[in-house]
């Protein structure tokens, strides 16, 4: 997942719900009581002043629960201006990056969207607010386990964990209406360009020290490259022999 861009240049009910008996709310042992409050704050001076205009996109972001995503250690700084680490040298996003690059994704509800670098699952999450299925792949499988379980916990059943090497994607799952790379290879793999629906959308980070973020769209007449702005994403990373990816134990079937 990416740290922190240099510099900004803006862009012009997921819940932590747990059923109790009887269908009443259960409180998260690990959530404080107001967090709601907190990601709404977080959406008013981190998200929404800096840009992003997508209603669904600042409700997803005032629905998630951060917190869920992050170590127990970082929890009570889950709704900061900032990426917190995650483990295995890599972090939850900044709000303002994962919510920029998915108002980017312009996602309509009944699409389905590939994500590489599933990490903590936050972004997932989002996506699975916005949209009817959502695949994410993650090479590091402790990663990879954590993540699913914690999509489970708050209820993101349409999203399915693959674990393994990103770079060729899903082909036998393809084409998806959006892809989403959360790490920066030094060009946009083909093979993730190739399962790019009509009309489809890929946002990526590029380049190796000096990064941008690319928007490319699949055209009747080619695919079309729109640089959005700097940015600073972990490299892409490959993994040799996990270069197909495979599900993880328990995945959920296609509607």
């Amino acid at each position: 997942m990416p740290d922190r861009p240099r510099r900004f240049t803006p862009p012009g009910v997921l819940a932590a719900l747990i059923l109790a008996a009887g269908g009443a709310l259960a409180a998260d042992e690990h959530a404080d009581d107001d967090w709601r409050e907190r990601a709404d704050a977080m959406v008013r001076t981190q998200i929404e002043a800096r840009g992003v205009r997508d209603p669904r996109v600042l409700a997803a972001f005032r629905d998630v629960p951060r917190q869920r995503f992050v170590p127990p250690e970082y929890r009570a700084r889950a709704f900061e201006d900032g990426p917190l680490p995650i483990g295995h040298g890599q972090t939850i996003s900044q709000p303002y990056v994962v919510a920029s690059m998915t108002e980017q994704l312009a996602l309509e509800p009944g699409d389905r969207v590939l994500e590489i670098g599933t990490g903590s699952g936050y972004q997932a999450a989002i996506l699975a607010r916005l949209a009817a299925r959502v695949y994410t792949i993650e090479i590091i499988p402790a990663l990879a386990a954590r993540a699913k379980e914690t999509l489970a916990e708050v209820g993101a059943a349409n999203v399915e964990v693959f674990t393994g090497d990103g770079y060729r994607g899903l082909p036998d799952l393809a084409p998806f209406d959006a892809i989403l790379v959360t790490a920066a290879p030094s060009e946009v793999p083909q093979p993730l360009v190739d399962q790019l629906a009509m009309g489809g959308r890929l946002v990526a980070p590029v380049g190796n020290f000096d990064q941008e973020l690319r928007l490319l769209e699949r055209t009747p007449h080619g695919v079309s490259t729109k640089i959005l702005y700097p940015v600073r994403f972990v490299p892409f990373v490959r993994g040799g022999e996990q270069d197909v990816p495979r599900p993880t134990p328990g995945r959920p079937a296609d509607p």
